[in-house]
């Protein structure tokens, strides 16, 4: 009897997390869908940043893509937009692209990978300056796998038009004197 409660917080636990779990495959959707609408309204193409099966090998086996491919795809890493028709390998920080070349950019659990504020401000200046339109999905604040993702450094969201980006962990000293700078 004992065993019963946990076994019912536990059945909570794994119940709200699907919820959140579908509630981000949602977001991920209707952002992917407004990117593309985007582009095609602007009559340029669509800048994916971050490879539909990103680094998953079980996704890529089964041949379920996170998302759409986009015209153009860009990583990082090359395994991540192998096979795509227009793959690109480059860092988010220096896209190899003119200024307002795409219509939209969409990026999909890739901001939150990167080590400071710093360079996660460069990567949208950069998808600001090749773009006309921005649109960023991260791992909600909810999610119990986001938080615990060693690879996570950063919390990115946007309200409308603005992104925001906050370091997840403590600040150390050097950190603190670089995020208050940078709030100057």
């Amino acid at each position: 009897m004992q065993y019963l409660s946990w076994f019912i917080g536990a059945g909570i636990i794994l119940a709200w997390q699907l919820l959140v779990w579908l509630g981000e495959i949602r977001t991920k959707r209707e952002q992917y869908r407004k990117a593309l609408f985007c582009a095609r309204r602007m009559g340029k193409p669509l800048l994916i940043a971050g490879g539909p099966y990103g680094n998953q090998w079980l996704r890529r086996f089964l041949k379920i893509p996170a998302h759409g491919g986009g015209d153009v795809c860009l990583d990082i890493n090359r395994n991540a937009v192998a096979g795509h028709p227009q793959p690109v390998v480059a860092s988010i920080t220096n896209i190899p692209f003119g200024d307002k070349v795409f219509g939209a950019v969409f990026v999909s659990h890739v901001l939150e990978h990167i080590p400071t504020v710093t360079q996660a401000r460069q990567a949208l200046d950069e998808f600001t300056r090749t773009s006309d339109a921005v649109f960023i999905v991260s791992p909600s604040r909810q999610s119990v796998s986001g938080w615990l993702h060693p690879d996570h450094h950063l919390w990115v969201w946007q309200e409308g038009d603005r992104t925001f980006i906050e370091k997840r962990r403590k600040l150390g000293k050097k950190e603190k004197e670089e995020h208050s700078l940078n709030n100057v």
